[in-house]
């Protein structure tokens, strides 16, 4: 059933404030529908948040109501809608969320994600004041639920993680690998420049009439050590 808006509702969503507001007065004034049972409403919304439509998907007992996904996203797929926000009363006037309110939000998320509208959130109202899942912080505990996820959603998931953990791994070698080179070239270049130090200070002891017994032993090498440099030059 269609609820329509007063003259003086809101039409655009800019937050739960405005979505309780709205609800709080249809709560109030649906006196052709029995206060004391659960009801749940639907708000279709596009992109900017302009309301499409509000509707009662389901009537249900005093402490529970039974809805089938289909149901709540029909309209929205009939209206174009982009964004869905749930609302649903306590009678007892509890906003504590019950196993079931969690697990038919759980549910909703991941037929939303199927159909590409956003399943934004979801409120528990009584008429005097409200519940929000996102507001709570439940909606980001269930929107990385996997209980309803299709098992081959769960199975790709995993392997492009497996593949992301692949690549970094390989990116790691590689780095690891241009760090090795870099290090031996350095290493490479470190030995050239210090034989050519050693080679400049052999060169210098024996102009200085320092024999090569004396260099050799200075300079803790052998004295062939020393003549195969001397002889190079």
């Amino acid at each position: 059933m269609e609820i329509r808006l007063g003259k003086n509702d809101k039409r655009t969503i800019e937050g739960t404030n405005d979505v309780y507001g709205i609800m709080q007065r249809i709560l109030l004034r649906e006196n052709k529908i029995d206060q004391e049972k659960e009801h749940l409403w639907m708000i279709g919304m596009n992109e900017a948040g302009y309301i499409l439509y509000i509707e009662l998907v389901a009537l249900g007992t005093f402490r529970a109501v039974n809805i089938e996904p289909m149901n709540v996203f029909r309209i929205a797929v009939m209206k174009n809608a982009s964004r869905v926000i749930a609302i649903h009363n306590h009678p007892s006037g509890s906003l504590k969320p019950s196993e079931a309110d969690l697990d038919m939000t759980d549910r909703l998320i991941q037929v939303g994600r199927i159909l590409n509208i956003e399943f934004m959130d979801h409120l528990i109202i009584t008429p005097i004041t409200y519940l929000s899942f996102r507001g709570e912080g439940i909606m980001d505990k269930l929107e990385v639920s996997l209980k309803y996820v299709p098992t081959y959603q769960i199975i790709e998931s995993i392997r492009k993680e497996e593949r992301k953990i692949a690549r970094e791994k390989l990116e790691l070698e590689k780095g690891k690998t241009k760090a090795a080179k870099e290090a031996a070239q350095s290493a490479k270049q470190e030995t050239k420049a210090e034989r050519e130090q050693k080679e400049t200070l052999i060169h210098a002891l024996i102009d200085k009439d320092v024999s090569i017994e004396a260099i050799a032993k200075i300079l803790d090498i052998t004295s062939k050590a020393v003549e195969k440099i001397i002889n190079k030059k």
